[in-house]
């Protein structure tokens, strides 16, 4: 038989252990509600520059108003303009990230495929990138798979699989070749009548003639 002071001592103990587990949850739920806010208003914002267009602006009331959610919420959470975009770069951008790290490895021309149609299954980083470029950020980082990328073209270039030595113009003007087209695609294709699929295969092969050495030569 317990005494009533140790009956004390353990409704104390279950009490505080309710309270902590109790103190725990809502923490967890604050967290998960903030972060599917946060999810909420970048894809918000990306619709709102799919609809209204980049010169129309991209106006943080319209942002929390398109996600649902308090107008409060976004200030609170981003602050900026710049720093929602900021944020819907970083998450966006994870799968063509984490494609780049699984082609490591690959021989050149898999690697540059990979690259391109991974970019036009999901241009959102590129237009990202460049929205914030045009803004005067410079802490986007352009040059794609930078460091690890830059590596293996060096490691290609030994092996005399690129048109020219230099692994750093390579990357450079590989960059420039996937971000152009992917923000222009539709446009070049209406210029030049062909449907956009079309134009993205023959666009794939030149990018493979642009940036490999033909076998043999």
């Amino acid at each position: 038989m317990t005494s009533p002071e140790s009956d004390r001592t353990a409704g104390t103990a279950e009490t505080t252990h309710t309270g902590d587990a109790a103190d725990a949850a809502r923490k967890d739920g604050r967290s998960r509600d903030r972060e599917a806010t946060e999810e909420a208003l970048r894809a918000a914002a990306i619709a709102l520059l799919r609809s209204g267009g980049v010169l129309a602006g991209l106006n943080l009331r319209e942002v929390a108003d398109r996600a649902g959610v308090n107008r409060g919420l976004v200030y609170q959470y981003f602050g900026s303009r710049r720093a929602l975009l900021r944020s819907a770069l970083f998450h966006r951008s994870r799968p063509n990230a984490d494609d780049a790290a699984e082609s490591e490895g690959l021989p050149l021309r898999k690697r540059l495929s990979r690259l391109f149609w991974t970019s036009l299954r999901n241009p959102e980083p590129v237009v990202l990138a460049t929205l914030l470029v045009l803004d005067g950020d410079d802490r986007p980082r352009v040059l794609l798979n930078r460091g690890e990328g830059r590596t293996a073209l060096a490691a290609d270039a030994a092996r005399g699989e690129l048109p020219i030595d230099d692994a750093e113009a390579v990357q450079a003007a590989l960059a420039s070749t996937i971000y152009g087209y992917t923000l222009l695609r539709e446009h070049l294709a209406r210029e030049i009548d062909v449907p956009a699929e079309e134009l993205d295969g023959r666009m794939a092969r030149c990018l493979e003639a642009m940036f490999t050495r033909p076998p043999g030569s």
